[in-house]
């Protein structure tokens, strides 16, 4: 039952996550922003939404979500959860799961991870992908996906750059 709710709960986090980000992108493109054409946007998403099927599926076929949490997992999931919410919350009406950029704004986030380290919301997103398969006993999905997500940001974040760089430009 536990592995079922937490199921519920990352599908329920994702969906309120889009809704959050397609709130903030018509906040900032009425504000100026710029929605930059990803042509790898499509596979972030079926990724994401075949991680959630190979994760219900393997770990039923493994376990039938019979089998107890390990809670050193479990402890880590909830730091990443953490994580999640700090680094959605740094990035306030500036965060989204697309590529938006307003010209007219301040410039990068420098506050919440964003202080410490780059692009902390794809780092979280990778230990994710990794932890929550391992905590299910899902060891393929475990592997798969943070493959999956290594090789997507290695497009998304130079487009990301590179949309800065060229939008930056823009107000000076």
């Amino acid at each position: 039952m536990v592995f079922i709710l937490l199921i519920i709960y990352l599908i329920a986090l994702r969906l309120l996550e889009l809704a959050i980000a397609k709130s903030n992108a018509r906040y900032q493109t009425e504000r100026g922003a710029i929605v930059v054409k990803d042509q790898y946007y499509p596979l972030i998403v079926i990724t994401h939404v075949l991680f959630f099927v190979s994760l219900t599926i393997e770990s039923y076929v493994t376990h039938q979500f019979d089998q107890s949490l390990p809670m050193v997992l479990f402890g880590v999931f909830i730091i990443l959860q953490i994580l999640r919410f700090w680094v959605i919350l740094s990035l306030g009406r500036y965060w989204n799961t697309k590529v938006v950029i307003n010209p007219k704004s301040g410039g990068l986030v420098k506050k919440g991870l964003y202080k410490y380290i780059k692009h902390p919301n794809y780092w979280v997103v990778f230990f994710e992908l990794l932890v929550i398969p391992l905590m299910f006993a899902a060891y393929i999905t475990a592997v798969i996906f943070p493959a999956a997500h290594i090789f997507l940001m290695t497009k998304r974040i130079p487009l990301e750059n590179e949309a800065l760089k060229k939008y930056s430009k823009m107000k000076e």
